[in-house]
């Protein structure tokens, strides 16, 4: 496939411009939903950045309102997205610019849902019908233009955003939290460290692995989930290898976008740990997930073992669970990601609140097999010890 035939546009789940350049067309993506005074929210390591400092000019020279908010932590807090919401209203905004890695997406999403709500943020946690609880007319347009290529944010339709009052990670969810416009272009990716591009590399398969690992019923997202490993394995070593791979940049953003779309079958134990470790230690969530990957993989394997079989005679390994489980294994070493949570500083004295943080998680109700806290507490403690 030639670079030129990544040009195009996409349709599901939402309109994507996808190609290299498309940032181009940021301003009139704004117009096509009617935003006159946008308010880009990214993070503070991007907001002096050439991209964003001209994607802003190009805006303001295209006649639009254009202002800048950035003051977002790694793992988004409540207070970052209440922040947001008072400088989007002071500044009488009419539409939010998403633009940055999972951690803008997810705050900037939040910051235009909760632009026009009453209620209080964590009134919208995903929970039953909390939902439908909103004023729909009050729910900010969006675009969405993603940095990184890992947590899909700017095709998804929730938001994690951390109560730090009580050190937790929510999932804020809602229909129109999907961005309306999303613009991948590969040359954004570009200036991503390897360390970075490795982490929310595994991300993307994170999302895309747990998905077909699902029990639920959702054949479309299982085929997108299949498709979007494939690429993990073909293109994200290529991509941590040279980072000014244009090819293997575009594939990785498809990717992520990929495991986000797939994730409508659900999520598992590898999200479960790494939401509640994300709140407790700040940890980065691609790190934690991709050093989780084997253990939950491991611990699911009885159930799973014949899906990975097949999964593995796709991508061209073997087909056994064991071949696959190597695959990562190896995949890992080879990103210099580590084996074992120690080694990013993670210890197992808060094992027992791990594990109840977990069976709390939204997530966790996607996993094959329904561990209790004490499993998962186990298995935590498997993953900071490196005993697979």
């Amino acid at each position: 496939m030639t670079l030129s035939q990544f040009t195009t546009n996409w349709n599901y789940p939402t309109a994507v411009r996808a190609g290299i350049g498309r940032i181009s067309e940021l301003a009139d993506a704004c117009k096509t939903l009617g935003m006159n005074s946008p308010l880009l929210v990214t993070d503070p390591g991007l907001a002096a950045l050439p991209m964003v400092t001209d994607a802003l000019a190009a805006c303001v020279e295209a006649g639009l309102d254009c202002r800048l908010f950035s003051n977002i932590k790694g793992n988004p807090t409540g207070k970052n997205v209440n922040d947001g919401v008072v400088a989007f209203r002071e500044g009488k905004h009419d539409g939010v610019i998403a633009f940055g890695g999972g951690s803008a997406l997810d705050a900037a999403k939040t910051i235009a849902f909760m632009s026009g709500q009453s209620a209080d943020l964590w009134s919208f946690v995903d929970v039953g019908d909390n939902w439908s609880k909103a004023i729909e007319s009050g729910i900010a347009p969006i675009i969405a233009v993603p940095t990184t290529s890992g947590t899909g944010s700017e095709v998804g339709r929730a938001a994690v955003i951390t109560d730090d009052d009580n050190h937790v990670k929510k999932i804020i969810f809602h229909p129109k939290i999907l961005p309306e416009i999303v613009i991948l272009d590969p040359e954004l990716t570009v200036g991503l460290p390897a360390k970075i591009t490795a982490a929310t590399g595994m991300d993307a398969l994170s999302h895309n692995l747990e998905a077909y690992c699902s029990p639920f019923y959702h054949p479309m997202a299982e085929g997108i989930a299949i498709e979007g490993i494939r690429l993990v394995k073909q293109f994200l070593p290529q991509a941590v290898a040279n980072g000014s791979n244009l090819d293997a940049r575009m594939q990785m953003l498809v990717s992520s976008s990929m495991g986000a779309t797939a994730f409508q079958r659900g999520l598992g134990g590898m999200h479960a740990l790494a939401h509640p470790l994300g709140a407790l230690y700040d940890a980065h969530h691609g790190m934690l997930n991709a050093i989780l990957m084997p253990y939950v993989l491991k611990a699911n394997q009885t159930v799973i073992a014949e899906k990975l079989s097949r999964l593995a005679l796709y991508i061209g390994l073997e087909g056994s669970f064991e071949a696959f489980l190597q695959w990562v294994l190896d995949l890992r070493e080879q990103l210099d990601i580590p084996h074992s949570l120690a080694a990013i500083g993670i210890d197992a004295e808060q094992a027992e609140l791990v594990g109840r943080m977990a069976i709390e998680d939204p997530t966790a109700g996607g996993n094959p097999i329904a561990f209790t806290a004490a499993e998962y507490s186990q298995l935590f403690k498997n993953a900071v010890r490196g005993e697979l």
